[in-house]
């Protein structure tokens, strides 16, 4: 299945998005930032969920931004940015060390981006996608199929 014109822009521009969101993190995780840092201390990760987490993030920017792998790179971002979720809202808090909830803000513009991504893309999909494509219905199957189940 093609993409509208309107689809494939739409996905590349949350595509970029997201991948720059999850980029720009990439320097903090790595350099050891100390809020990068106290994150993953209060939730007994420091250093190798800060590290371990930053490798997944750089994996789905690559991931995002190479054609034939979209789709894999906006599961992994989904992934990694519900963990990160529910992480603030379990253990951290919305608000992280007087950021007034822009890391809580930015994990959300990522988890939809992430999921609109699926969405539009959701016909390339490993193994679902084929029933998930608009319109499509389910193949149909014989009297003796069906009396099989």
């Amino acid at each position: 299945m093609t993409l509208s014109s309107t689809a494939r822009i739409a996905s590349w521009i949350l595509q970029i998005l997201v991948a720059a969101i999850l980029f720009q993190t990439l320097f903090f995780k790595f350099t050891g930032a100390e809020e990068s840092k106290y994150i993953f201390r209060t939730l007994g990760m420091e250093p190798f969920g800060r590290i371990a987490s930053g490798i997944a993030e750089l994996i789905a920017v690559v991931l995002l931004l190479t054609p034939r792998t979209i789709v894999f790179g906006a599961i992994l971002a989904l992934a990694v940015i519900s963990g990160a979720i529910m992480s603030h809202l379990t253990r951290l808090g919305i608000v992280v060390q007087s950021d007034g909830g822009l890391l809580f803000a930015l994990a959300v513009v990522v988890f939809a981006g992430s999921s609109t991504i699926l969405a539009i893309r959701r016909a390339e999909i490993p193994l679902v996608g084929v029933r998930l494509r608009a319109g499509s219905a389910a193949p149909a199957r014989s009297p003796r199929a069906r009396l099989k189940l």
